[in-house]
């Protein structure tokens, strides 16, 4: 998994940070059209999400794996070649049915292999190879999508089925033996044992609270390139630099930011990670050029650093072994909700206020999830104390 994840994305990251730039410069369309297709690929992986649970909990995580990385580096052949929107929209629906797969599957097969007292260290791990991978050639991204998006697109190809091959060939599959009676148990239970972990209280709050966050995220991500190069002329080789600047910082900062953080509860850590994003999406309206926007994917990428591998424990910690796959779903679903909204949001603040909007929209979000992180640290310590009380 360390290996295939830093090779697939030497590939992936030649093409994603400038998707919708693609997208606009070919169909030519309003910014609010183009980011439809946003929202298309978050719906189908919303609703394969809740399939990509029950399917790694009862059939296991390889397979999924390699299914999910092939399919998607078959999307990104074909999105090469397409040149109309329902061509767009049919090939970044089909991205989005297999992503979860191999979301779900991963993280379910990280915290398999890994003890509970390690898992921190193991996403973060996982975490810096990801980020490694876009690092491996200071803005090499941006430099292969100036001269051929066709180019990219078959670099991202060929990561993702090498690394679908890597799984096929060496994995071993990690799905814990479970009791006959937790099978016959989740069997029975309706919409395929989700309703009981909706039931959850500090998870469902979690989960919606985290939506929130990467909703900032998805706006830096999806539309600040585009913002960039339109309201400022910075081109996509050198907003490569800034996109390399997030890699550069997880694969050299992240391990020791890691071994920071851990020794605090994850909640305050939560806390703290959430407010270096509101930080970072707000001040992107005050910015005027390449060092600007640098500073705020800094100030962003350190709040991801204490964010990411922290939430991913946390999940990790509260599902039962039996029902990791489906808590896992639930929790991929936080970067499909805002996926589906961030950038539909942005796209009609900026076509109907101003480009600046899109940034002031993001910043009231972000400060949604900190009172959200806040309330739900309160509630959590109001538990803790209630139940030790004689």
């Amino acid at each position: 998994m360390f290996w295939g994840m830093f090779l697939s994305t030497i590939g992936s990251s030649a093409i994603w940070p400038f998707l919708l730039i693609y997208v606009r410069q070919t169909l030519n369309l309003p910014l609010s059209r183009v980011t439809i297709l946003n929202t298309i690929n978050a719906f189908m992986a919303l609703s394969m999400a809740f399939l990509a649970g029950p399917l790694a909990d009862r059939l296991g995580r390889k397979w999924m794996i390699v299914a999910s990385l092939t399919l998607n580096g078959l999307a990104y052949f074909l999105l090469s070649r397409a040149v109309t929107f329902p061509q767009f929209a049919v090939l970044m629906a089909l991205s989005g049915a297999v992503n979860p797969l191999y979301r779900v599957g991963a993280d379910a097969m990280v915290a398999d292999l890994i003890p509970r007292e390690q898992r921190v260290d193991a996403y973060a791990l996982m975490r810096m190879v990801n980020n490694a991978g876009i690092s491996v050639c200071p803005a090499l991204v941006g430099f292969i999508a100036t001269r051929s998006y066709t180019l990219a697109f078959y670099c991202a190809t060929a990561g993702l089925v090498t690394y679908g091959l890597m799984m096929a060939i060496f994995a071993k599959e990690t799905l814990p033996e479970t009791l006959p009676e937790k099978k016959a148990e989740g069997k029975r239970e309706p919409l395929a044992g989700y309703v009981s972990i909706l039931r959850d209280v500090p998870f469902t709050s979690f989960v919606f609270t985290f939506t929130l966050v990467q909703f900032c995220a998805v706006l830096i991500w999806m539309l600040l390139g585009v913002y960039a190069k339109e309201n400022f002329g910075i081109t996509e080789q050198y907003y490569g630099w800034i996109a390399t600047t997030n890699a550069l910082m997880v694969v050299t900062l992240q391990l020791g930011i890691t071994r920071l953080s851990r020794r605090f509860a994850t909640l305050p850590v939560m806390v703290v990670g959430s407010i270096f994003y509101t930080a970072a999406v707000t001040s992107i309206a005050w910015g005027t050029g390449f060092w600007y926007f640098w500073i705020s994917m800094v100030v962003m990428t350190i709040g991801e650093m204490l964010l990411m591998p922290t939430s991913s424990t946390f999940v990790a910690n509260l599902a039962p072994p039996d029902k990791r796959g489906r808590y896992m779903s639930i929790y991929s679903l936080t970067w499909g909700m805002a996926s589906g909204t961030a950038p539909l949001l942005g796209g009609f603040l900026n076509d109907n206020l101003g480009p600046r909007f899109i940034w002031f929209g993001g910043g009231m979000v972000g400060s949604i999830s900190i009172l959200g992180f806040i309330l739900l640290l309160l509630l959590t310590q109001r538990r803790k104390a209630l139940s030790a009380a004689p």
